[in-house]
């Protein structure tokens, strides 16, 4: 049977005369006919056995945190540079962390830590797009970010969102953290609110009684009936098609009981919530394993204040380091626990790193050429310490592993083709990651 679509033939086997051809030749080889079927039913049957994606939680640490005062330490360098904290001991052999992370320094087996970064762009905006899109800033043509990848290619499952942020996220006049050419179907659900507040509640999620249930019943209705006229006398037809499929799923979604319980932190023993820490990215972080766990498939979470400028110490020592360390080792080891590492990546990083050397105002400013990211499960090797930067953590010297590459490595352990295609809205074939590779000491 000629294909019209391929401009090719093929019989009841579902070969295409080219392939078949193809086939003969490798007979040579001592490759039979029937025993290639056999290898390509098998590769096919194999190919659709079920398997759990993965889902991933990114957090995102707005502002740039400093990576000497974190995760790559200079202990021998002059004091301008290792600035005021000491050292402890990880599990891993060698390895030393800040002394301000002892929680997370016992959980060094479940995650990997990336020395070798170079973010390669030390603006606020340029870079936070660059390091959640693997691609450098276009105003022209507006990248989709992580997240919106993944909703594109899964889609909405289990009665959740594809996508949520959790917290203020960056600035979107450089169109960081959204769906980009994708579309603003592919924007994520976002969760404003501070789930570690008493009354926490998820507007959207939260309809008071059966007034407002009817309420938005009607207003749905309207909408439908807005759209249904408005097809016929002013949008294409694909427009259409995906703005219906955005109120669909999201009237779906405001209306799932799933949802609800998925957003619900008040199910979790207190135990647990304290463990997290009573901050709010420790409870943010707690409400992305739920999430993850219910079914959405891709979870930001923000953490804002490490631009320090000023009062670097102060603020690590007081702020920042302390809830960091409660949440994510709390974070690591309850994937761990709930057997979910192994299907779910947690990724760890910001916009770039921060000047070795201190400042005046007792600050470290941006720095483009050092910094530190971190990621395991979800496949994704742990316990290993990838690259290294000099005496003084101003250069990279060792594996150099760029924003493209952690794009890479993050589609990789998705399960999304790197070398998928996309369509930007005026036409142009746009390729999903054409310069990263996946960091070979992880996958």
């Amino acid at each position: 049977m000629f294909n019209l679509l391929t401009g090719t033939s093929a019989d009841c086997t579902g070969i295409a005369r080219r392939e078949f051809l193809r086939i003969g030749a490798l007979s040579v080889f001592g490759l039979s006919v029937p025993g290639l079927l056999r290898l390509r039913q098998a590769a096919a049957a194999a190919g659709n056995q079920p398997h759990k994606a993965v889902g991933c939680i990114l957090l995102w640490m707005q502002g740039g945190p400093s990576h000497v005062d974190t995760l790559d330490p200079k202990s021998d360098a002059p004091a301008e540079i290792r600035g005021e904290f000491s050292t402890i001991p990880t599990t891993l052999p060698g390895v030393r962390l800040i002394e301000h992370l002892p929680l997370l320094a016992r959980q060094t087996d479940k995650f990997s830590i990336i020395r070798g970064h170079n973010p390669e762009n030390g603006s606020h905006g340029v870079a936070d797009h660059l390091m959640m899109t693997g691609h450098k800033f276009n105003p022209s043509l507006p990248f989709p970010c992580y997240g919106s990848v993944i909703a594109r290619e899964r889609g909405y499952e289990h009665g959740m969102f594809p996508f949520v942020q959790l917290g203020h996220y960056i600035d979107r006049r450089f169109n960081g953290g959204i769906g980009g050419f994708l579309g603003d179907q592919y924007n994520p659900f976002e969760i404003n609110n501070d789930p570690n507040a008493p009354d926490f509640k998820v507007r959207d999620l939260s309809l008071a009684g059966d007034a407002e249930r009817k309420r938005l019943e009607r207003r749905y209705a309207m909408l439908t009936d807005l759209d249904r006229y408005q097809k016929h006398i002013e949008e294409s037809a694909q427009a259409v098609r995906a703005r219906d499929i955005f109120y669909e799923k999201a009237h779906g979604l405001i209306t799932s009981p799933a949802a609800k319980r998925a957003f619900d932190l008040a199910q979790e023993p207190d135990r647990v919530r304290d463990r997290y820490g009573r901050t709010t990215l420790g409870q943010s972080c707690l409400l992305a394993r739920r999430l993850i766990e219910a079914g959405v498939h891709f979870v930001t979470v923000t953490d804002g204040g490490w631009d320090t400028h000023q009062n670097n110490f102060k603020s690590l020592k007081e702020r920042l380091l302390p809830r960091l360390d409660r949440a994510y080792a709390a974070l690591l080891q309850d994937v761990h626990d709930r057997g979910l590492l192994d299907s779910t990546l947690v990724v760890w990083f910001g916009d770039f790193g921060r000047t070795p050397k201190v400042n005046p105002s007792a600050g470290r400013d941006h720095w483009a050429s050092a910094g530190v990211a971190c990621m395991g499960g979800g496949g994704i090797k742990t316990g290993e310490v990838v690259g290294a930067t000099d005496q003084l953590g101003e250069f990279v010297t060792d594996s150099p592993v760029r924003p493209q590459d952690l794009a890479a490595t993050i589609y990789h352990a998705l399960g999304i083709p790197l070398h998928t295609w996309y369509r930007s809205q005026d036409g142009r074939p746009i390729e999903l990651v054409p310069e990263g590779k996946p960091v070979q000491q992880l996958v």
